[in-house]
């Protein structure tokens, strides 16, 4: 009898403006046969630090964030801060 755990992402979606949403399933093995499985949704926002994301993650980050991006990001959340 053997019991494994693993952890995956899933699920990645950029929003329109620029938000990255991530999804990790982890799921509980025995002799290859799942136990459990359980869901953790994560959001990144243009320009946050990438500090510990998983590398696929980071990848769709990278492409998704440019420059352009991240400055609209920034105004806009400037834009409801000051509404």
């Amino acid at each position: 009898m053997s019991i494994t755990k693993s952890t995956t992402v899933d699920q990645i979606t950029v929003t329109e403006n620029g938000t990255v949403l991530y999804r990790e399933a982890t799921r509980i093995m025995e002799d290859g046969n799942e136990l459990t499985k359980t869901y953790h949704r994560s959001s990144l926002t243009p320009g946050q630090d990438l500090t510990g994301i998983p590398a696929n993650v980071v990848a769709h980050c990278n492409l998704a964030w440019t420059a352009e991006v991240i400055a609209a990001y920034q105004a806009q959340v400037a834009a409801q801060q000051g509404a």
